[in-house]
């Protein structure tokens, strides 16, 4: 047996992760280790020297895009097919077997899987029909609310009553949204985790087979997981030992959304016979970066301790660049992307990574000012797009007339004269009887209470989904797809709308028909899920998948979430403030000032070669101008690992702010090296450095309160002490 393939490209942390005993291990693996190439090569060598069966193999990541990564790498590896092999994100994992045990898991076998937008349609017409005002209730705040319970593994039976009325309020609202749920069939992406679980752990015969089924599982960016997952896991890895799992907790930067840095840790006791390997030979960074980068996680308490080393070279200093303000910061970092063209570098190898997206306004207006194409990393994917959205609805609709979700989306999309009227009444029906919308529509037909024009609109809507049904049934999947679209007249629809937006939403339906035409549909599939419920399902997990898709040669605008597992060669870190970055919550909280520093840390390894830090000695933002500091992490990095970038008389505040009778002053006549000075915000300083002349003529101070500070003399009313 020949095993060079396997292991010949790896070093020696990673040889010894993938060649170990079978056990449970942890594989610390540092930012741009090769934590895939690790958990690519481990399954690899589990099946062929091993001798594992490919369906005896479970591996849970994050996104699609890793699952499909890994799918092909493992092929190309092997030079065999990955079908056989459970490859998938947590959602679509738990989908799977929730679709094979629907009955145990006490659904319906038509379940349809909302996506977050659906859901929160769902949730705003609960609020209206429990007469709740959506200002005090705001159908966000449910949302997050009641999938924040149930990644905690928490239903609403399981919540004690509160004597808060806030708090009391929520939890009839989680349990009128369970109600609904059920009634409908319908499962949102957090249920999937939380009924999967519960199906195993209820069912201890099952739960045997896929223990003894699953002899190896596989775990990527273990950091990101929370608690119903890593329950999920445990379940499935109880007493075997057989958990392998990758992450880093210095890398964990999801807490906002329900990750648990936690599970990292006590991994180790949970799996006392646990090897750990650290993955610390970075692949990516140069050396000025990793040593930066080593030297501000190092201030955080609460980590496992590790450090990234390269032997590619040092490299470039860091560039630290004090702008004006927001728009000083934004010209700079422009300009010097227009520089890396100029000399060859593709605008796509370039990343301008922020805290907060409010940031992205000046840097956008400056690269469509100077034409440098660029894109806002995370806009919005195909399938989340309101008319794929809309014709997705239709066919949901149309394959369970149960589906409430879809049927508040379309009952007047296009509109047909369906009154807001009718509609309360449909779903005070609903409530009442506690019956689908569909179902409620019927009966209220029935009663014959309706207008003539409204009990008209609602029996065209009715039958139209039924006949749509029918003329559907024996038509290839794309077919399908193109009939519903042209019989709902959404064509027409966005036809009416103005300039390029309406055909650009036709265009999109158009290549919703080819994506059905082009969907890769197994016939052979283990659930017994016909095309169209495969393809429906496809679009809800694709819908949630956070990655975007590639395009163009263009600048990449992010915020340093987003950024996280990308990588550029040129990396500008911008608004590196306290009340920025770190955010302003964070700075009195240290668990919270511990993930901050940890995304500051993500951010900067996401640099190849060239590493940029900014920071506005005034910046307005939110509508409001503040005078910040710099950012506390920018004093944990060495001074020799940093040179600062100084653009002699080219910048000014901008016209605007000037005042007509500005007397411009000449630095050289009225100040000093040494000097002290006063500042009315800044307090008492002394006088570092002086450059600059005319308008552009500039005073660098050393404020005993607020540090060094560049100042416009122009605007800064300094006075002589």
């Amino acid at each position: 047996m020949d095993i060079t393939p396997i292991i010949e490209s790896l070093n020696d942390a990673q040889r010894s992760a993938v060649t170990a005993p079978s056990q449970a291990m942890l594989i610390l693996a540092g930012a741009g280790s090769g934590k895939t190439r690790v958990l690519v090569h481990r399954i690899a060598w589990q099946i062929q020297v091993e001798g594992l069966q490919a369906h005896s193999i479970l591996a849970v990541t994050f996104t699609n895009k890793a699952a499909k990564e890994m799918r092909h790498r493992i092929e190309h590896l092997l030079n065999v097919s990955s079908q056989n092999l459970w490859i998938g994100t947590f959602h679509g994992i738990t989908h799977r077997l929730l679709r094979r045990h629907a009955k145990a898991a006490k659904l319906p076998d038509t379940f349809q899987v909302m996506d977050s937008s659906d859901q929160l349609r769902v949730i705003k017409r609960l609020l209206n029909t429990l007469n709740l005002d959506d200002t005090k209730w705001p159908p966000r705040e449910v949302q997050w609310f009641i999938n924040a319970q149930k990644d905690e593994g928490i239903r609403a039976r399981h919540m004690l009553e509160s004597a808060d009325y806030h708090q009391k309020q929520m939890l009839q609202i989680y349990r009128a949204y369970e109600e609904l749920c059920e009634r409908s069939g319908l499962v949102d992406f957090a249920e999937l985790l939380l009924r999967c679980h519960e199906l195993l752990r209820d069912n201890p015969d099952l739960l045997e087979f896929y223990q003894q089924r699953f002899k190896q599982v596989h775990v990527d960016e273990f950091q990101d997981t929370n608690t119903i997952q890593y329950a999920w896991l445990r379940l499935l890895t109880h007493d075997k030992d057989n958990l392998f799992v990758v992450g880093d907790d210095d890398q964990s930067i999801y807490g906002w959304r329900g990750a648990k840095i936690e599970n990292i840790y006590n991994f180790q006791s949970h799996y006392p016979n646990h090897l750990i390997v650290k993955l610390e030979q970075n692949y990516r960074s140069t050396g000025t970066i990793l040593k930066a980068a080593n030297h501000i996680i190092a201030n955080n308490n609460d980590r496992m301790g590790k450090e990234l080393w390269t032997d590619a070279g040092d490299g470039e200093p860091l560039s630290l660049y004090a702008a004006f303000n927001e728009q000083d910061e934004a010209f700079f970092v422009i300009e010097r992307i227009k520089t890396w063209i100029k000399e060859g570098g593709m605008r796509s190898d370039t990343a301008i990574l922020y805290r907060s997206n409010a940031q992205s306004r000046q840097f956008e207006e400056k690269l469509m000012a100077t034409g440098t194409p660029y894109r806002v990393y995370g806009g919005l994917r195909f399938f989340d797009r309101a008319e794929i959205k809309n014709a997705l609805a239709y066919l949901r609709l149309m394959n369970n007339h149960d589906d409430d979700a879809s049927f508040e989306r379309v009952i007047n999309t296009p509109t047909r004269g369906i009154g807001t009227k009718a509609i309360d009444e449909i779903r005070n029906i609903a409530r009442i009887e506690s019956k689908s919308l569909w179902s409620s529509t019927m009966s209220l037909l029935n009663t014959h209470t309706l207008t003539a024009r409204a009990a008209n609109s609602l029996s065209n809507f009715l039958n139209l989904i039924k006949e749509l049904s029918v003329q559907t049934e024996s038509l290839e999947l794309s077919e399908k797809v193109k009939l519903v679209i042209e019989k709902t007249k959404l064509i027409e629809l966005y036809q009416k709308e103005k300039m390029d937006k309406g055909e650009e939403k036709i265009e999109n339906l158009e290549e919703l028909v080819n994506a059905a035409k082009l969907f890769d549909f197994d016939r052979d599939n283990e659930e017994g899920m016909n095309e169209l419920d495969m393809f429906l399902t496809h679009a809800s997990l694709e819908a949630g998948d956070s990655q975007s898709d590639d395009t163009e040669d263009c600048v990449q605008l992010m915020t340093i979430h987003s950024a996280k597992g990308l990588e550029f060669k040129v990396v500008f870190l911008v608004g590196m403030e306290d009340g920025l970055f770190p955010s302003q919550q964070s700075i009195d909280d240290i668990s919270r000032l511990e993930e901050e520093r940890r995304l500051c840390y993500v951010g900067m390894t996401r640099a190849m070669q060239q590493l940029y830090l900014c920071y506005a000695e005034s910046r307005r933002l939110y509508g409001r101008e503040s005078y910040p500091r710099p950012s506390r992490f920018l004093k944990e990095i060495p001074t020799e690992l940093i040179q600062e970038v100084r653009i002699r008389a080219s910048i000014s505040k901008p016209i605007a702010n000037s005042q007509t009778n500005n007397k411009f002053v000449n630095p050289s006549s009225l100040y000093k090296l040494g000097q002290r000075v006063r500042h009315e915000k800044f307090g008492e300083g002394v006088v570092l450095q002086l450059e600059g002349s005319g308008a552009q003529e500039r005073v660098q101070v050393n404020f005993s309160e607020v540090g060094i500070k560049w100042l416009m003399l122009a605007y800064a009313k300094l006075s002589n002490l």
